[in-house]
């Protein structure tokens, strides 16, 4: 049975990783969708991941192009500005400073009375 994600923690982190799939290479939506369901964020879903690409876009951290389907509309291609590479690089260091200083608490020792 897949994990699910806490869907708090993911929605902090969910552009970070659209941010890290488009720097691998370019994607329509669905395609993104699809691979972050594959990489285990099996509960992320559609109705989150196109806000969150339009708010990158938004932002300057995303650009699209059409690209012509012969199976059907259009597909809305996005990929990393040079904005949103750098947003990549600082969101990526946060998130490693976060997780080290997480794992640092975690990983104490717990008494004996719980307290």
């Amino acid at each position: 049975m897949p994990e699910s994600h806490d869907p708090q923690l993911l929605k902090g982190v969910l552009s970070l990783l659209l941010l890290h799939l488009l720097a691998e290479r370019e994607s329509y939506g669905y395609e993104v969708v699809q691979r972050l369901q594959a990489a285990g964020f099996t509960d992320v879903l559609e109705g989150s991941v196109y806000p969150a690409l339009t708010r990158l876009q938004r932002e300057g951290r995303v650009q699209t192009r059409l690209v012509p389907s012969t199976s059907g509309p259009a597909r809305k291609y996005y990929r990393l500005t040079p904005q949103g590479e750098r947003a990549l690089a600082d969101g990526a260091a946060t998130w490693g400073r976060l997780v080290e200083s997480v794992d640092a608490v975690l990983k104490r020792p717990l008494s004996a009375e719980g307290n």
